[in-house]
């Protein structure tokens, strides 16, 4: 796929980038990838990947903008509370880089619907804040044979792994499922909201990583953040 003219000074410092160049720029813009959640994670994956020329970019979130939200979710504004978080994001995208094509999926992700909305996609990141709903993500994608990044953080503290074909699943690393009242609820607990700024990029940078072919994604490996101790810790598990 041929970029313009104007992509090529958009995303010269990713065309000049030994590991990337104009193959890897074409392979961003070829991409049609898929963001679950437009909150505390899916903030700075949806603004990274606009931002580095991802085609086709699709936003599932079915919840609206609040006020509580804007301490950390910083693709939306306090003009934009009341409106559809997936709406929000898409604004947030024109706005930076029109050469995206975006798609809002204004719903809940569900095991009704996972199948038929992964069908248009080739890479999945799930940014939601519920058990459940990452595990509905990773069988749907698991399903289709799709990779998925997938993020998740509390507090201080937050983690991001890969779950791709052939490799380590989400059952691998998760063989039990949690209650969900023991899992502590973001607006129980709290989060700092630069902690989801830090893994959120990070889900950033494995989709890119992914579509490029550029490095070693984290195919059964967990990277661990521990904010408070400024700190990277990694589990292996398959």
């Amino acid at each position: 796929m041929s970029l313009s003219s104007d992509e090529i000074k958009r995303y010269s410092r990713h065309i000049v980038l030994r590991g990337v160049g104009g193959e890897g720029q074409q392979a961003l813009k070829a991409a049609r990838v898929l963001v679950i959640g437009a909150g505390g994670l899916g903030s700075p994956v949806i603004a990274y990947l606009a931002a580095a020329g991802v085609g086709t970019l699709g936003v599932v979130d079915h919840d609206t903008v609040s006020l509580s939200n804007l301490q950390r979710q910083m693709i939306h504004t306090s003009a934009g509370i009341g409106t559809s978080k997936a709406q929000s994001a898409g604004a947030f995208v024109a706005a930076l880089n029109d050469h995206v094509s975006f798609v809002a999926h204004a719903e809940r992700l569900t095991t009704a619907n996972a199948t038929a909305l992964f069908a248009n996609y080739d890479l999945i990141l799930d940014g939601t804040d519920n058990f459940g709903t990452r595990a509905i993500a990773a069988e749907a994608a698991r399903a289709a044979g799709l990779p998925l990044v997938s993020g998740a953080v509390s507090m201080f503290d937050g983690q991001v792994t890969v779950f791709a074909p052939g490799g380590p699943s989400f059952t691998d690393l998760y063989p039990t499922t949690p209650d969900e009242a023991d899992l502590p609820a973001c607006e129980v607990v709290g989060v700092l909201g630069a902690v989801t700024g830090v893994i959120g990029t990070l889900m950033a940078m494995e989709a890119i990583k992914l579509v490029t072919g550029l490095g070693e994604p984290l195919i059964g490996r967990l990277l661990l953040y521990d904010g408070r101790a400024a700190r990277f810790d990694e589990m292996r598990y398959a």
